[in-house]
C-alpha cells in the first residue's frame, strides 16, 4: 500500500508548479486528489496528467478568494470521493507593484492579502467540517522563506508571515479532532513561472546586475542548496499528508537551503 492509500487530497493552485507536483506525488502514494485552479487550461491538463500517471483525479475550477467558489469546490471533492483528509493550500503569488508601503497602491495590498490569506482561511473554513467528519486529517499550508525572513515585498511578507501563525492556530484549535496543521517554506524553487520570470533574463546578465540579481547569484555560486524544484517541496508535502508526520503539528518546515537560517538577507531578494 502506499503511503497515502484511502486518502483524499484537496490542492490549490495544482495546475502548475508545486501544486501540480504534489498532486502527481500524492496520487504514487496512493491517494485520490482534486486539482484546485483558476485557469481551465491548466487545470484540466493537470487533470489529463494526473490520470495518465494512473490517478483518480478531478479538476474543479475555482476563485480561491470566493466563498462561494471555495465551497463549492470543497462540496464537490466530498461529492465524488466521499470525504477529504488532506488540504495543501498552495495558490498564491507577489505582484511586482508590491512596493514599499508609502508608495503602495492600496489594491495591491487587499489583492495579495486576498490571495495569499484569505485563499487559505476559506478553505479551511469549508473543508475543516469534512475533515473533522472524516476523524482527522493534514493541513499543509504553504508560505515562504520571506515570512520567516521579511522582504522588500511588505504586502508578500506580512502575508506570508501570516500563514505561519495562521498554522500554529489551527493546530491548537484542531488537535482534539485529529487534525494537524503544518506549513513549508520554500525558498527559490524553479517553477514555470519563476523559469519564466528569472531565467535567461536581460536584467540577470552580469553587466546589467540589480540588487536582486545579484542576491541570486551570489546565492547559487555560494551555496548549492538555494534552488529547488516542485519535487523536492512535493517530497515533503507527502511526509505530511502521511501518517509518518503523527508527531508534527504546528510547525513549519524551512525549506529554502538555508536562506533563512543562516545566509545574509540581501536588500534585493525577492
Amino acid at each position: 500500500m502506499g503511503r497515502l492509500e484511502g486518502k483524499v487530497a484537496f490542492l490549490t493552485g495544482a495546475g502548475a508548479g508545486i501544486a501540480k507536483a504534489t498532486a502527481l506525488a500524492y496520487v504514487r502514494e496512493g491517494a485520490k486528489v482534486a486539482i484546485i485552479e483558476l485557469n481551465k487550461e491548466a487545470g484540466a491538463a493537470a487533470e489529463k496528467d494526473v490520470r495518465a500517471a494512473g490517478g483518480d483525479a478531478i479538476f474543479i475550477e475555482t476563485d480561491v478568494t470566493d466563498f462561494d467558489s471555495v465551497k463549492r469546490a470543497v462540496d464537490a471533492t466530498v461529492a465524488k470521493f466521499g470525504m477529504l483528509n488532506v488540504l495543501l493550500n498552495c495558490a498564491g503569488g507577489s505582484l511586482q507593484e508590491d512596493v514599499p508601503v508609502h508608495e503602495m497602491d492600496l489594491d495591491v495590498w487587499h489583492r495579495t492579502v486576498a490571495l495569499n490569506m484569505l485563499h487559505p482561511f476559506l478553505t479551511c473554513r469549508h473543508a475543516l467540517p469534512h475533515m473533522m467528519k472524516a476523524g482527522g486529517g493534514s493541513i499543509i499550508n504553504m508560505t515562504s522563506h520571506l515570512g520567516l525572513m521579511g522582504s522588500i515585498k511588505p504586502a508578500y511578507a506580512a502575508t506570508k508571515g501570516g500563514i505561519i501563525s495562521f498554522t500554529k492556530t489551527l493546530a491548537a484549535q484542531y488537535a482534539d479532532y485529529g487534525i494537524r496543521a503544518n506549513g513549508i517554506a520554500p525558498g527559490s524553487v524553479r517553477t514555470e513561472r519563476q523559469i519564466k520570470r528569472y531565467e535567461n533574463k536581460e536584467w540577470m546578465l552580469a553587466e546589467k546586475l540589480t540588487p536582486a540579481a545579484r542576491a541570486r547569484q551570489i546565492a547559487k555560486k555560494l551555496y548549492p542548496f538555494a534552488s529547488g524544484d516542485p519535487g523536492d517541496i512535493a517530497a515533503i508535502a507527502v511526509f505530511l499528508a502521511s501518517d509518518e508526520s503523527r508527531m508534527l503539528t504546528g510547525t513549519t518546515i524551512a525549506a529554502d537551503g538555508g536562506r533563512s537560517s543562516y545566509l545574509k538577507m540581501y536588500a534585493g531578494d525577492e
